[in-house]
């Protein structure tokens, strides 16, 4: 199987149905950073945060996405690891995409670590089997031990990160979706975590990251995608686009 993400002719907008509110009108200026803000209809305003994105990702592409906060990129991540849906365009996946968006997000704070490790799993929509055959390493990398059967409101917020950061790595990914590179809890942690993170961008078939971090884009991507007020700006190898920005700069 050959992986590839294709999206042809991308649009997304976000619809804010009452600007009635000083509250709502503020959140739709927040939207609107680095977007367009347009009337629909009546008291509907609508900011076009993705406008004509055509991007073609195939297997082997270790793809950054960046930016300005607001330029979109983390919006385009969001559709491509399924997040948002396009209000208009085509959004084509050959590949089951791992994403590593918001990986705090479905956890339950009354249960206990080990509970929390299934539910996770099972959301990932991971056989019971798999998830089962995963908990040794899960509970060895993060280094819990007894915390595992404790709820997780007793954990300290680096107990927390470890135990998502474990979970959210555990699995293969054909395509693996990265808004910034992922790091979690105290300093003995991050080393290790750091080379798991590396490992599953080397194992991966496809690797998209959105991230400030042009030292990362440099160390781990072979294309970029630069993005400003919703459209791509820039798309090419990371050699071309570090002279475009050499360019840009003069």
């Amino acid at each position: 199987m050959t992986h590839q993400i294709k999206l042809t002719h991308v649009d997304l907008d976000y619809f804010v149905y009452s600007l009635r509110s000083q509250s709502l009108r503020s959140a739709v200026f927040n939207l609107a950073v680095g977007g367009k803000m347009y009337k629909a209809a009546g008291d509907v305003a609508a900011v076009k945060a993705l406008s004509d994105i055509n991007l073609e990702i195939n297997e082997g592409d270790r793809i950054a996405l960046v930016g300005h906060n607001g330029s979109g990129k983390t919006t385009l991540l969001k559709v491509i690891a399924g997040i948002y849906h396009p209000t208009r365009g085509e959004l084509h996946i050959d590949g089951d995409i791992t994403s590593m968006i918001a990986i705090n997000a479905g956890i339950d704070m009354e249960a206990t670590g080990l509970r929390n490790i299934h539910k996770l799993g099972l959301m990932r929509r991971l056989p019971r089997k798999v998830i089962d055959s995963r908990v040794d390493a899960i509970a060895e990398f993060s280094g819990l031990g007894d915390f595992l059967h404790l709820p997780v409101r007793t954990y300290s917020a680096g107990m927390l990160a470890r135990l998502m950061f474990s979970v959210a790595t555990e699995f293969e990914a054909d395509i693996l979706v990265l808004d910034e590179w992922l790091s979690a809890g105290d300093a003995d942690f991050v080393k290790k975590a750091g080379q798991r993170m590396q490992k599953m961008v080397e194992e991966a078939k496809i690797v998209v990251l959105a991230t400030h971090d042009h030292d990362l884009v440099k160390r781990v991507c072979n294309r970029v995608c630069e993005l400003q007020a919703g459209r791509i700006a820039f798309l090419g190898s990371t050699e071309d686009w570090l002279a475009y920005r050499e360019t840009q700069a003069a």
